[in-house]
């Protein structure tokens, strides 16, 4: 029995040297490494080194993967990282990285193919599509191969205190995220099946939520101008930003700015809400049996979500609205508004306007999503010597420019959204066709794109304000950032 046990172990032994055949720490490169993180030359690196080291380096990372490093490398306990300790460190994970190298490149050439890459995500029933693998792989290909050697696997890697499996690996490339500007038209975030399992997806729309309210906030009187500018503004009342304000504030005072503010922030999550479990069951009729979907087919199950989402928060859209035009005094609130408007002018009034906001979102999605694609694979192509990683600021304004061109396209059918939503009484009102045309006689071009420059200054304030905050709050709620 006991010569059966010691086979065993034997086995074990000679199965571990198999599996790190092939495998060499590099002493020499992990000591430069080690050098360059340690800024102050002191022989120990602390939290500070290792935050800017990382930022220095181009290493995408979040303040829990920070903690995570320092936490599994510092073994004294003294809040610091000796060169043993780092060198302890890297060695460990290296070997880890190693693994799943290995187990990825199923030939044993030294080499990870697309095909590799792809059943391996497919073996681990991750939801991951084929132009999501192409990039992951021209993320990690430096030398433009098409294929990714163990060099450029641990590099990509290396300081990612994750990595020891498929589903770590895309946790750390994937970089979208919930981010909500105001605007009604974004196309949803995608949750892999992992969170969808834990319940990490309800986190990150709460975290959203949060974000919208607060960005939606801060804007309100930038948007309540918008919807002046749009309803009141012709040629022969021809306000502009400061006229507009000064009579918002002389009618109001400051406070008055952010009538309507309400409404607009109650309708973020069960928009938020819908958007999403609508566009999740818009993807399962474009889906193959592998879990794929195109990029075209993304863009539509989003204007199918879209049009749920706005169809049921739609009579939000049109109080918002009316509050943002009411003079001081007209309505004492959300709910007297919806008794008045309810009373003097039926159900219907609540869906005026509902047709052109619907039809408004494939132009904005379609746009701001290519645009988008585009404005980020130029910045890629471009850098291709350096990082594969844009990073948040290049992001950020990737996702200003695409709502900016998006918003350029489908503004004519929001004013006129805007305009039917404000008409108010019983009987005949003005159509679309008409509208427009009235539109064109007074102003031309120029009137049906009344109210966007408070719309387009609305746009980085918001998106930097929203993504702060959502940021912030997925690190508290414990959801690791997706960058």
């Amino acid at each position: 029995m006991a010569e059966s046990t010691s086979e065993n172990s034997q086995d074990t032994e000679n199965d571990k040297e198999d599996l790190y055949k092939g495998y060499e720490h590099d002493y020499d490169r992990t000591e430069r490494l080690f050098k360059d993180l340690d800024r102050n030359n002191d022989g120990k690196i602390d939290a500070d080194e290792l935050a800017s080291g990382l930022k220095r380096l181009r290493v995408r990372h979040s303040k829990g993967q920070l903690k995570k490093i320092m936490s599994l490398g510092d073994q004294s306990k003294d809040g610091y990282l000796s060169f043993d300790e780092f060198l302890k460190y890297m060695s460990d994970h290296e070997r880890k990285l190693w693994l799943v190298f290995k187990s990825i490149d199923i030939d044993d050439n030294g080499l990870i193919s697309i095909t590799e890459l792809k059943k391996a995500f497919k073996k681990m029933n991750l939801d991951v599509t084929d132009s999501e693998v192409h990039y992951l792989l021209k993320c990690m290909d430096t030398d433009g191969s098409l294929k990714i050697d163990w060099n450029e696997w641990r590099e990509y890697h290396l300081l990612n205190p994750s990595g020891h499996s498929m589903h770590d690996i895309m946790q750390f490339w994937r970089h979208s995220s919930y981010i909500d500007i105001g605007e009604d038209f974004t196309i949803p975030d995608e949750f892999t099946v992992e969170e969808k399992v834990t319940g990490m997806w309800w986190r990150q729309l709460v975290a959203g939520a949060c974000a919208g309210v607060v960005s939606r906030t801060f804007t309100a009187p930038l948007d309540r101008l918008k919807v002046l500018l749009q309803v009141k503004a012709t040629g022969r009342n021809n306000l502009g930003v400061f006229s507009g304000m000064r009579k918002l504030v002389g009618e109001g005072g400051v406070r008055s700015l952010w009538r309507g503010n309400g409404a607009n922030v109650i309708k973020i999550a069960p928009e938020s809400a819908v958007k999403f479990f609508a566009y999740e069951k818009a993807k399962k009729l474009f889906m193959t049996h592998d879990g794929q979907i195109e990029p075209w087919q993304r863009l539509i199950a989003g204007s199918l979500a879209g049009i749920a989402s706005q169809s049921s928060i739609y009579p939000m859209e049109v109080l918002k609205t009316r509050l943002a035009l009411a003079r001081t005094g007209q309505y004492n609130g959300l709910l007297h508004a919806t008794k008045v408007i309810l009373k003097k002018e039926g159900i219907r009034s609540f869906y005026r306007g509902l047709v052109p906001s619907l039809i408004g979102i494939i132009p904005y999605a379609g746009i701001d999503l290519a645009v988008y694609e585009t404005v980020k694979q130029r910045w890629l192509n471009y850098h291709k010597n350096e990082s594969a990683d844009p990073g948040v600021l290049v992001l950020l304004a990737c996702g200003t420019i695409s709502s900016t061109c998006g918003q350029l396209a489908s503004y004519p059918l929001a004013l006129i959204r805007t305009k039917l939503q404000a008409q108010t009484g019983v009987g005949r009102h003005e159509t679309v066709r008409v509208l427009v045309s009235n539109i064109w006689q007074a102003d031309g071009l120029r009137g049906l794109y009344r109210g966007i420059i408070p719309n387009f200054m609305k746009v980085i304030p918001a998106v930097s304000i929203s993504y702060v905050v959502y940021e912030k709050l997925r690190t508290s709620l414990g959801v690791a950032p997706k960058h």
